[in-house]
């Protein structure tokens, strides 16, 4: 079962490329303070079959209260959104919408949240995504005026045949098959100064990836997009029945904790709704 055509089902009733920095090195302390990240509510999945996200049978006969969360990134240099979360026209469903192992609803629309702190679709630089399914790039249509950075092996996985022919979501993101691109292999610098890393870890997806940053007060701060959906996947390192591949997310997870280990980072789980409800939201932020 793919988690994109999923979550693609339950909306039936509602290249330029360019070398990427190789500068590894730290943010000057200036530019680290200036750092900010805002948390986003891109929707809520009220996930009715546990088992599909544990291949070994973990999570057999549960449910769980989930998060789609979103995130921007303000640096001197530019502002990055990662993730763009459920479409917005969720939100026009009062009640939200139930189909298969699913309940999900958009109390708060991701366009709305961002004119509240002064933003528009047009006014961002960047945008990338953890990866293409439809819980992470419902919207990213809407912001293709955007730099789109991607890996190379998403962008291909997400302009595939097998991709068009889910119309639904593909049209969640299609525009951005026209739109300026940066693709990379392995990672990405997005500022050059270190300070916001794009860095792949797939097996989720092909091209999946999470997001490094450093900010001035918080420390290494992890984004894990779909590496982990819940924190006890984190703990019994459970792999998804439809992930791309299993053996490939093992070794991306073994990555991702020997990253959180040197840097002693602070690790978000972009689902997990106890991460979320713990961290400031705007007019609050990060850094």
């Amino acid at each position: 079962m793919k988690h994109a055509l999923i979550l693609a089902a339950l909306l039936t009733a509602a290249c330029n490329n360019s070398t990427p920095s190789t500068d590894t090195s730290a943010p000057s302390e200036t530019e680290a303070a200036s750092v900010k990240l805002y948390v986003l509510e891109c929707g809520r999945i009220n996930m009715l079959d546990l088992g599909i996200f544990a291949s070994n049978g973990a999570f057999d006969g549960r449910t769980n209260e989930a998060v789609s969360s979103c995130y921007l990134i303000r640096h001197p240099k530019g502002d990055l959104l990662w993730d763009t979360g459920m479409p917005d026209a969720l939100n026009a469903m009062k009640d939200g919408l139930t189909n298969g192992p699913f309940h999900v609803s958009v109390p708060h629309t991701l366009s709305g949240q961002l004119a509240d702190i002064g933003i528009s679709a047009t006014d961002l630089d960047y945008l990338s995504i953890s990866h293409s399914h439809f819980d992470h790039a419902g919207n990213a249509g809407t912001y293709a005026s955007a730099t789109f950075i991607v890996s190379e092996a998403e962008l291909a996985h997400m302009f595939r045949d097998e991709a068009r022919a889910d119309a639904q979501s593909f049209a969640a993101y299609s525009a951005l098959e026209t739109s300026k691109k940066i693709t990379f292999n392995g990672e990405h610098d997005v500022f050059g100064d270190g300070s916001v890393m794009i860095i792949e870890t797939p097996g989720h997806t092909p091209g999946h990836t999470i997001l490094k940053l450093e900010l001035a007060h918080t420390g290494t701060v992890l984004l894990s997009g779909d590496l982990y959906h819940l924190n006890e996947s984190r703990e019994l390192r459970t792999v998804p029945v439809f992930n791309t591949d299993e053996p490939e997310t093992l070794r991306s997870m073994d990555v991702f904790e020997a990253l959180a280990e040197e840097t002693n980072a602070k690790v978000i789980i972009q689902h997990s709704a106890q991460d979320f409800e713990a961290l400031p939201k705007p007019p609050e932020y990060m850094d």
